[in-house]
């Protein structure tokens, strides 16, 4: 075995939101990585769209610095559940952790989740508490609090000896012994910690050339492109090599051009060792999980083992009167590719086809998963519908069982004894209450999977969007009993048209309204959330008879309410078994399976 010692493989974990893609920018600036002039993004790892715009990480990213002659590769992880499948495979190619921990928060649901991937890996970690500036921070309880979860999820002794930094991410400073009074100045105690502490990557040099690929990239001039840690050997461009695919078999190929990666960009090598992270391409079907060798010592690499889908949602054919209005893929067959193509790098998706060739059942982590593959297809011009999300039963031991989930909520004392009503209502079970800074308290249930969904925006809207949520899978149990998922009806267009001022006014009594006027409606289309229980069918698309004592311009005179506006994961949430959300490049519908009115009051009576 040789020691690469000017190499270090690391990864950044930790809940969302505790400021990992801010650590990363100041560590790239820090490092000497741009130039002095050169303009920079905030959230610079974050470059997919839908990234900057929900202020999250999706993806996981590979980027490299220099400190004082070393390489550090870096891993920038997803910090929400849902993306769980990111983070599981960008371990395979590190060998040490930063786990990051808001020095407020502390410890969250995703924390523990991180943490027990990376002590399962046996990953040398190194806790940093981030945010440490934050308004009444508490980082040594924070502390506690971390080397507790170690204990909890069975750390070894090494493990518990793990050395703890305080920082601030945003500010760009880190230090061993933290003083308010007199913070550190830059991060070189924590780049001097990882080299220091975290262990340089161990291979045998001359062995045949093998790499598990942990990520793929992609380059409209190139293609797909293969990204892992070289577990041994080393490669060199055009070199032959074996593919050891998931299914057993072996192929052939050539490594047309290999990269290392450099700072935010790809830089072409002619030949890369072992213990280093390389991106090769040339290799056009190759897919995660799959093992790149030496031509003639195909040896397979096991493959972490990622966590099964816990809601599935059917993704059919738009066949609504307005379907082909808006979106360049329109067929079955579009959508069939598009949705098969996606589990070339989302190792976390499921794909099945259905008796119909118009549908197909998707599978994800979570709606959060679900939602940004809907929110990426329709802006790349797809137009298609999906069916409410739904949880996936397992059958254990002759029962039927279902996910549980974990959930965490950070609210305003006064919101505390809403919060236990709503969620036990949802079949939850509350296991711990404690306060925590500034009049909060952290409430923590157990609850159905299917109890969530459409739970946060209720929990919004009862603490006047002061509350924190924060869930993730814990386990399976037997099914909890049916749950009332929606408490009121929806207002239905009557017939196809353009919505008027005068229909708007009339229909506003009996509920919310989603749609404001001269929107075109279609027949069966939701235009509303009725104040009770039963669905209304409305006309508003009528108009008021002119005649000789009234004019068609008195309508401007009515006062219609500012009708709610709802996005993509509300209407997810909103939707019900008979009805389907239509999806295209510029419009969200929420419409009745069956559109037809006498049709769907003939199915009801059945």
């Amino acid at each position: 075995m040789i020691k690469r010692e000017n190499i270090r493989n690391i990864a950044i974990i930790a809940h969302v939101d505790h400021g990992k893609t801010t650590l990363v920018d100041a560590m790239l600036k820090q490092s000497g990585t741009f130039r002095d002039n050169e303009q920079i993004d905030e959230r610079v790892m974050d470059s997919n769209d839908l990234e900057r715009e929900r202020g999250i990480t999706i993806l996981a990213k590979n980027t490299s610095l220099y400190y004082e002659g070393i390489k550090i590769n870096i891993i920038d992880t997803p910090g929400h559940a849902d993306f769980g499948g990111e983070v599981e495979r960008g371990l395979e190619m590190v060998d040490g952790v930063l786990l990051l921990v808001d020095a407020f928060e502390g410890c969250m649901p995703q924390t523990r989740f991180v943490l027990s991937k990376a002590l399962a890996l046996d990953l040398k970690p190194i806790i940093v508490v981030n945010k440490v500036d934050r308004p009444n921070a508490r980082p040594y309880e924070v502390v506690d609090e971390v080397l507790e979860l170690f204990i909890d999820l069975g750390a070894t002794d090494e493990q518990l000896d793990t050395p703890i930094i305080y920082a601030s991410g945003r500010d760009g400073w880190a230090t061993a012994e933290y003083n308010p009074e007199c913070p550190s100045e830059d991060l070189r105690q924590m780049f001097d910690l990882i080299v220091n502490y975290i262990p340089c990557p161990k291979s045998e040099e001359n062995a045949p050339f093998q790499m598990l690929v942990s990520n793929i990239d992609y380059d409209d001039y190139t293609g797909r492109i293969a990204v892992g840690k070289i577990e041994r050997g080393s490669i060199k461009t055009n070199m032959p090599i074996s593919i050891c695919r998931t299914d057993g078999s072996v192929t052939r190929a050539k490594a047309t051009k290999l990269y290392t990666f450099e700072g935010l960009a790809r830089a072409a090598a002619d030949e890369v060792g072992a213990g280093d992270v390389v991106a090769i391409s040339g290799i056009g079907d190759i897919n995660i999980g799959e093992t790149v060798c030496a031509a003639d010592f195909p040896e397979p690499l096991p493959f972490v083992k990622i966590d099964e889908p816990v809601l599935s949602m059917t993704f059919s054919v738009n066949d609504s009167p307005f379907a082909g209005k808006d979106g360049k893929f329109v067929t079955s067959r579009h959508l069939r590719e598009r949705l098969f193509r996606e589990l070339d790098s989302n190792i976390s998706l499921r794909v099945e086809e259905t008796d119909s060739a118009d549908a197909f059942i998707v599978s994800g982590r979570g709606e959060l998963h679900l939602s940004v593959l809907i929110e990426t297809m329709r802006r790349e011009g797809y137009e298609f519908q999906v069916s409410n999300p739904v949880v996936i039963y397992k059958e254990i031991d002759g029962e039927k069982c279902e996910p549980i989930e974990h959930l965490t909520v950070d609210v305003p004392e006064e919101y505390a004894g809403v919060i236990m009503d709503g969620v036990i209502q949802r079949r939850g079970e509350m296991i711990n209450m404690s306060p925590t800074a500034q009049n909060y308290t952290r409430l923590e249930f157990l609850i159905p999977s299917r109890g969530l969904i459409g739970y946060r925006s209720e929990m919004l809207t009862a603490t006047k969007g002061t509350g924190i949520i924060n869930s993730i899978l814990e386990k399976y149990e037997p099914y909890k009993g049916e749950i009332q998922s929606r408490t009121r009806g929806v207002l239905v267009a009557w017939e196809t048209g353009e919505s008027s001022p005068y229909g708007l006014y009339n229909a506003q009594d009996r509920g919310t309204l989603f749609i404001r006027s001269g929107v075109k409606v279609y027949e069966g289309m939701i235009v509303g959330e009725n104040s009770r229980l039963e669905d209304v069918v409305i006309n508003v698309c009528k108009k008021k008879h002119v005649t000789n004592m009234r004019s068609s311009g008195a309508d401007e005179a009515l006062r219609l309410v500012t009708p709610r506006s709802l996005s993509l994961e509300q209407c997810l949430d909103f939707i019900a078994d008979d009805e389907l959300l239509e999806v295209t490049p510029n419009h969200l519908r929420m419409r009745k399976r069956i559109l037809d009115t006498d049709l769907r009051a003939k199915s009801k009576k059945k």
